[in-house]
């Protein structure tokens, strides 16, 4: 009894309490702890559901049906529908695709400045410009019984769809950083969104493409060749009512696209109150804003590299309908090509979601480089067969360029934060900034490429065209990509934010959260702490 006596006293009584004050093995080591503490609940209160996610990726879906109609088709509407010729279509693509690169960073600024609502800060910016965005869209696609001034009027309504599209885009891309501050959460969401929005642009290009398929069909050229000289204009008039009556019915299909979209967008995602800044911290001033992002070296690396590959895909795109239509003999093929991109596009988001995932983001941009070989493969042989291989090879590359950057860009905002944790509201002028490049690049691309074939000698309305001119179409669908692929994945290869880097971000941006939970303590100069 004496020995049991005395052995409790040593383990749990008297003396023996100086034994569980060395228990606590959990709090070694506190790093790991705060870690664990850290994302657990981040999982249990930040975490989106399935159906938030999707109702976001909806919400952006009408806008990628819309660009990719545009996209695929504008070009050959202007010059085989419209008859206006490729100069003054360049005209029209690059102006308006510049005016729209001008109106992002206006709408940072303007969007930057917004107060708060009771549906958000983001929100009331892409419900208001909707409506305005479907008319201008119908019109772009309408035919004025007019001649002389269709320049002007094509040139009016595709800058005014640009600029409100840019009004949704930009509130609606930065909108990923104010659904959870977990970026695990932000990629799937992103993942998400690619998939929506490549299924979208499926749509989009479906839609119309099978909608307007029969006013490029290859038998207006067998009845052209046919009639004599002086029936060919009652023929070109015909075919341009045709034209006009198919594209107007796809641009009303797509409208209603756009309202079903922003319904959805507005009735299932909920938008956050900055989850990022501490909570004292005012909105940095744009400009200065502005220029802290042109400086900040991983943003800049990431542009370059991206509106370099961003322009290389709009080449493809844009030329693409040509290119089977004048260069490869394709004409009844041409929207089955299209649906074989998006479709390869649509599936295989998942797997480069699962890629960079596993090993990386930068290691995922291999495969934007695929697209080159089978591209010249198609250019130099021509073949039915060959052309299908090279559109689900195609498919696989731009999937990986849209989902990148747009994966990659939170992560350039969280490093940008670090450095200036008391920077408040820069998502929108990083994300207005970039599509500014974009567009920029894109522009200047598409105007390029519609001025070459001015100079190669296109001629509107022709089934036949010359030598030169599928030379000139060959180059832009296989070297000029290349090229800028090539130059754009080697500025990639500096990028120099890792998986490694990206978590020790992650981590530093939730201590900082913990620990400064209000400046209000804080004195002008700590506040002011801007690098």
């Amino acid at each position: 009894m004496a020995g049991a006596g005395g052995d409790t006293p040593q383990r749990g009584d008297g003396p023996g309490k100086a034994a569980p004050k060395a228990a606590p093995l959990p709090e070694e080591p506190p790093q790991e702890q705060a870690l664990g503490r850290s994302a657990e609940e981040l999982r249990q209160g930040d975490r989106l559901s399935v159906c938030s996610k999707l109702c976001y990726a909806i919400g952006g879906a009408p806008n990628q049906v819309a660009t990719s109609a545009t996209a695929f088709f504008l070009q050959i509407y202007l010059l085989d529908i419209a008859h206006i010729t490729p100069f003054h279509a360049s005209l029209v693509l690059f102006i308006g695709k510049a005016w729209g690169a001008v109106t992002d960073p206006v709408a940072g600024f303007f969007i930057s400045k917004s107060k708060w609502t009771k549906i958000g800060r983001l929100m009331p910016w892409m419900l208001g410009c909707t409506p305005f965005t479907i008319v201008s869209y119908f019109f772009m696609w309408y035919l004025p019984p007019f001649a002389a001034g269709r320049v002007v009027w094509y040139l009016t309504f595709y800058c005014l769809f640009q600029a409100l599209t840019t009004l949704f885009q930009v509130p609606y891309s930065a909108l990923t950083m104010f659904l959870s501050p977990d970026q695990k959460e932000r990629d799937s969401a992103t993942a998400y969104r690619m998939t929506v929005e490549v299924l979208g642009t499926l749509m989009g290009a479906a839609l119309h493409g099978q909608i307007v398929a029969s006013a490029h069909a290859s038998d207006h050229c067998a009845v052209n060749l046919a009639i004599n000289a002086t029936d060919s204009s009652s023929s070109l008039s015909n075919a341009s009512n045709l034209g006009r009556e198919v594209y107007m019915i796809a641009a009303g299909v797509i409208g209603g696209v756009y309202l079903f979209g922003i319904v959805i967008l507005f009735t299932g995602v909920k938008e956050r109150d900055d989850p990022y800044a501490l909570n004292s911290d005012k909105a940095i001033p744009f400009l200065k804003g502005l220029r802290l992002t042109m400086k900040h070296g991983p943003y800049l690396k990431l542009t370059a590299s991206f509106l370099l590959i961003a322009t290389a895909v709009q080449l493809e795109q844009s030329n693409f309908v040509l290119f089977c239509t004048h260069a490869a003999s394709l004409h009844n093929h041409f929207q089955y090509l299209v649906m074989t991109i998006l479709v390869s596009a649509a599936v295989s988001i998942p797997f480069w979601q699962w890629f960079l995932q596993q090993f990386g983001k930068k290691s995922a941009a291999c495969g934007i480089s695929w697209m080159i070989p089978f591209a010249v493969m198609l250019v130099t042989i021509p073949n039915l067969g060959l052309a299908y291989v090279v559109a689900f090879v195609s498919g696989l590359s731009i999937a990986s360029s849209l989902l990148l950057p747009w994966s990659m860009l939170p992560d350039v905002v969280d490093h940008f934060r670090l450095l200036n944790p008391h920077a408040k509201g820069p998502e929108t002028i990083f994300y207005s900034s970039y599509v500014f490049f974009t567009k920029m690049s894109a522009g200047i691309g598409l105007g390029i490429s519609a001025a070459s074939l001015e100079f190669a000698g296109y001629k509107t309305g022709m089934c036949r065209q010359s030598s030169t001119v599928i030379l000139t179409l060959k180059i832009l669908i296989g070297a000029v990509p290349a090229i800028l692929i090539v130059i754009g994945l080697s500025i990639l290869f500096f990028y120099p934010i890792t998986e490694k880097s990206r978590k020790e971000t992650e981590f530093a941006l939730e201590l900082l959260r913990r620990s400064h939970p209000s400046t209000d303590n804080l004195s002008k100069n700590e506040e002011d702490t801007w690098i």
